[in-house]
This record gives structure tokens, C-alpha cells and sequence, in this order.
């Protein structure tokens, strides 16, 4: 990644939101990567002022959960770019978004073919730690691992050990459960997805349910490597507070999109923190039939929202939200802030406070959309767009 800036900068005139409060016409202190003050009495000799008046200043966006990449490594079924090319694009789209620590999801299911091939997941998942020392924003891997796939423990507990895998999550996409409740509807996915033949798509789900006899003990091997390692687990779809239970006893602490209120409730009540879509918010609807996302910010259990399968759906669904679900424009950011920085053990990131890392974004509103105008990552300068003109 870039080298750190040590000139200082003086940000002035913006609305800065803070961990449990917003603040008008403030101003934030940074050097040497991380923030000295806010709100100081005076700007230091020779700091840099950068006047943001009628912008809104926050925490960079933290997403724990974002599939895009896959789809910059492989735009359509069976094409592929080269790899770094792929996380160079995925890195700007990133900080043009507001992002500056993301977790690329990257699943591990043989059975699935494509990008999801195990072996060229684990490639994926280095190529990420390869180009970090030229990325905009702090680029992570989320490693996703299905269940009822026997040969992914290896390259999972192998990226685990090597650094290059810095969040795990168990996933289960058997039809009868989680996001596919029937046959049909996981069929469709496939089929969509990879252009599946029926003959492939039989075989598949044959495979699924013989090998979810020994699901058990492959979820424990593989979560030991993780906590091992110090990488937090999460579990995805849970669709019961059965399923909570269970998850909960493999050492789950994230629950990645719970089906239905219930199950988030249950969540919430064993100590986990729950994540949801932001694509969901922006559309006013689950892509599976789920819950909505914003049922779940007015219910108050929803901790993070993630960008899912699209990075720049998470500033507008999060800025929609005061409106929407009635809550403080700093509870909204702490959705996309501090509660993802604090689930994945990230202590040094997510609010604008003295001694964390200066990631920050500028935002403009143009039109009522907003739209991400400045990005620092770490004091440095890692985006920048002019709207003086709008």
C-alpha cells in the first residue's frame, strides 16, 4: 500500500460524524496516518486546510461481506481477466465508493465451477495480498467456505495459516434451507449463474447430500484454523434459532443475513452480531425472499450492513436510513463504521477519534444522491472527485 502522507491536514467547515453524535461546521486534525484531534482549538503552523464546507465528513465504510470481485475476475461464465488487473479495478471501485477496508467474499465451492473452484478461489485470495502494496484502500479477503464441499479445508486452512484469509465464514446452500428453500430455486441459481446443464445440476445436488454426512468435523477443522489464527468466523443464511444455536457452538460470532426476524433476535440474544445486504435497503426487497433489511434497523437487530454484491449501493442505503428507520444519522454510519471495524477485531478503525487511522470520506449531496467526493486511507489521499460544477 501507498506511503503514509506526514504533512498535516486541517479538514474545517464540515458536518463530522462521530461514534454517538454529529457535529456542524467542525473540523478534524490529521498526521502522520491517524487523527490528532477534533474540533481543535486552533489549526497547528503549517497545516494544510481543505475546506469541506456543506459536505458531510465520516469514518471510511468498512464491508465485510462483498462478492464483486469474483464478477472482476470473471465478467461472464468461463471468461477471466488477469488477476491483478481484476483487483486493481475492484480496489478503485472500492475507494470511489467510500470503502477503505474491505473483505472480499470468495467462495470455496468446488461444485459451483468458476471463480468458486477451490484452487482458483485460493489464487484469487493471494493475487488480493499481492497487490495490496499498490491498492487505494486496505483490501482483505473473506474467505467463504460451503459446507458440503470435502476438498476446500486444505486451501482454507492453508490461506488461514499464510495471512492471506482474514475472515471466515460457513455457509450451507443445500436446497431445503437458508437462501434456497426449495430445489428449484437453487437450481435456478446454478443454472443462471454458470449455465448449469440439468445432467451437472443432478449430479451437483446428488453430491450436496452425501456429503453432508460429514459437514460436522470438516465446519471444526476449519474453524480451528481460524481461531487459531485470530480471524473471526460468521455463519451465512441462518434461517432458525436452531441454526443460530448450532453455529454459535462452532464459534460463530457473525450471522450473515438471517432469514427472518426471529432468527435475528436469537442471534443478537447469544452474543452475535448481525449483518445485512445494503443492496437490500437500496431495492426495498431480499433478492431471496428474505427479510428486509430495513425491518431489521427499525426491529433494532441489525448491527453492520455490507455491500454485498454491489460496493456502491452502501453509501446511499445507509444515508437513507435516518429517514426510513428513524434513527440518528451517527447510529446509521456506525452500521457501516464502527460495528463492522469492532466484528472483525479491527480496533484501530471505524470513527473519527483521536488515535484511530485516519480513514475518512468526504460526502457531497448532488441531487439528493450522495456521492463520495474525497477518500483518505490512512492520511493519505486515495480518491478524489470535483463537483464544484454541480
Amino acid at each position: 500500500m501507498k506511503t503514509l502522507r506526514n504533512d498535516m491536514l486541517y479538514l474545517t467547515h464540515a458536518r463530522v460524524v462521530l461514534a454517538d453524535a454529529t457535529l456542524e461546521d467542525a473540523a478534524v486534525l490529521v498526521a502522520d496516518g491517524r487523527i490528532l484531534a477534533v474540533c481543535p482549538a486552533a489549526a497547528p503552523a503549517g497545516a494544510r486546510e481543505i475546506d469541506l464546507t456543506g459536505r458531510l465528513l465520516m469514518p471510511g465504510m468498512i464491508d465485510l461481506h462483498c462478492d464483486a470481485l469474483e464478477k472482476e475476475v470473471e465478467p461472464r461464465p468461463g471468461v477471466h481477466f488477469p488477476l491483478d488487473f481484476a483487483c486493481a479495478q475492484a480496489d478503485k471501485r472500492n475507494a470511489a465508493a467510500g470503502i477503505t477496508t474491505v473483505f472480499h467474499a470468495l467462495s470455496f465451492a468446488n461444485h459451483e465451477m468458476g471463480v468458486r473452484n477451490n484452487a482458483f478461489a485460493a489464487e484469487i485470495a493471494r493475487a488480493v495480498s499481492a497487490w495490496q502494496e499498490h491498492a487505494l484502500v486496505d483490501n482483505r479477503v473473506h474467505a467463504r467456505y460451503e459446507v458440503t464441499d470435502e476438498t476446500a479445508p486444505p486451501f482454507l486452512t492453508r490461506l488461514l495459516r499464510d495471512g492471506h484469509a482474514h475472515l471466515l465464514s460457513i455457509m450451507d446452500h443445500s436446497p431445503g434451507q437458508g437462501q434456497f428453500r426449495d430445489v428449484t430455486a437453487f437450481r435456478s441459481y446454478l443454472a443462471n449463474s454458470y449455465r448449469t446443464s440439468e445432467t451437472e445440476l443432478d449430479a451437483i445436488l446428488i453430491h450436496k447430500q452425501d456429503a453432508a454426512a460429514g459437514a460436522t468435523a470438516r465446519i471444526t477443522q476449519v474453524v480451528a484454523a481460524a481461531r487459531e489464527c485470530g480471524v473471526v468466523v460468521a455463519s451465512h443464511d441462518d434461517d432458525s434459532p436452531a441454526k443460530v444455536e448450532a453455529v454459535a457452538a462452532f464459534g460463530a460470532a457473525i450471522s450473515e443475513f438471517p432469514i427472518n426476524l426471529e432468527t435475528a433476535r436469537a442471534a443478537r440474544a447469544r452474543g452475535m452480531v448481525t449483518l445485512y445486504g445494503a443492496p437490500n435497503v437500496l431495492r426495498g426487497k431480499s433478492q431471496s425472499g428474505a427479510m428486509r433489511a430495513l425491518d431489521a434497523v427499525i426491529a433494532g437487530v441489525a448491527d453492520c450492513l455490507c455491500g454485498d454484491y454491489s460496493p456502491a449501493a452502501l453509501l446511499p442505503s445507509m444515508l437513507r436510513l435516518p429517514e426510513l428507520a428513524g434513527i440518528g444519522l451517527h447510529e446509521a454510519v456506525a452500521l457501516v463504521s464502527c460495528n463492522p471495524a469492532r466484528a472483525a477485531g479491527l480496533t484501530d478503525r471505524g470513527q473519527i477519534a483521536a488515535g484511530q487511522r485516519a480513514d475518512l470520506i468526504a460526502v457531497k449531496s448532488l441531487g439528493g444522491l450522495p456521492q463520495v467526493e474525497r477518500v483518505w486511507v490512512h492520511g493519505a489521499p486515495a480518491f478524489s472527485a470535483h463537483f464544484d460544477h454541480a
